[in-house]
Formats: C-alpha cells, sequence, structure tokens
C-alpha cells in the first residue's frame, strides 16, 4: 500500500492542519457567548430569529476546546453524536470493517437518511414546546 502524498494533497493538509490549529487556539481564547468575540453570528437566526442546522456549533466547538462534553453536546446535539460517530468512520474508509458496524454504515451513507433527518431536526430544534426545547443551543443546560 502506498501512501505517498502528491504535493497537492500535502499542501492541502498542512493547510487543513495550520486550519486546525488556528480555530483551536481561536476557540480557547475567545468565547463566542461574550460580547466583541471574533466568531460571526448566525445569519440565518440574526434575521428570521429560528435556530439553523448548525447554531451552536462555534459554542459546542468552544466547549470541546476547553473540555466540558455536556455543554457541547448542549449547544447542538445533532453535530456532537455526528462528531462522536466520526472516528468509527474514519476507521471504516481506512479498512476495519466489522460486521456489525456495516447496519450503521449503511444508513449514514444513504441520502434519504440525511434528507430526511436534517430538515426534521432543524424543524423539532425550532418548536417551544418540550422535549424541543431541548434540542435548542443550551436547551439542554436549562
Amino acid at each position: 500500500m502506498n501512501l505517498a502524498l502528491k504535493p497537492l494533497h500535502l499542501a492541502g493538509l498542512t493547510a487543513a492542519a495550520f486550519a486546525a490549529v488556528v480555530g483551536f487556539w481561536l476557540l480557547r481564547h475567545f468565547d463566542p457567548n461574550a460580547a466583541g468575540n471574533p466568531f460571526p453570528g448566525c445569519v440565518f437566526r440574526a434575521l428570521t430569529g429560528y435556530y439553523c442546522i448548525g447554531c451552536g456549533m462555534t459554542r459546542m466547538l468552544h466547549a470541546l476546546a476547553h473540555g466540558d462534553v455536556i455543554r457541547a453536546f448542549a449547544m447542538n446535539p445533532l453535530a456532537m453524536a455526528m462528531l462522536s460517530l466520526s472516528p468509527l468512520l474514519a476507521a471504516w474508509r481506512l479498512g476495519w470493517q466489522p460486521k456489525f458496524l456495516q447496519p450503521l454504515i449503511a444508513l449514514l451513507a444513504e441520502p434519504k437518511f440525511w434528507l430526511v433527518l436534517l430538515p426534521l431536526y432543524w424543524i423539532a430544534r425550532n418548536l417551544p414546546w418540550w422535549p424541543f426545547t431541548l434540542l435548542a443551543p443550551g436547551g439542554l443546560l436549562s
């Protein structure tokens, strides 16, 4: 198995690693909940007053950068669930393919799954009744 990278791929990986380090540094040193932070707000929320699918992700990553997994989950439960599955997906892609993961991988690889899940999540996190209010950023903490 040849793992040599082409120069363009190596440049892309280097840029991604640099962006990850800078992003982690920013998340460690600036609080997205504080006024005057360098992070942009959600344009969709500013225009409509509703949460989008990604609302709370910056605060989620900030909490993760500080080791607060519970707060991170409260900020965006779906993103945290998907982030927690990413090591399994990476291992699958790299060749570790146990049979017990096949149904999960098949489900996650199905576009129809995402075309149903994402709009339902988007709608559900904006419903004003319990238990849907738990899906709003910080809803699990209140």
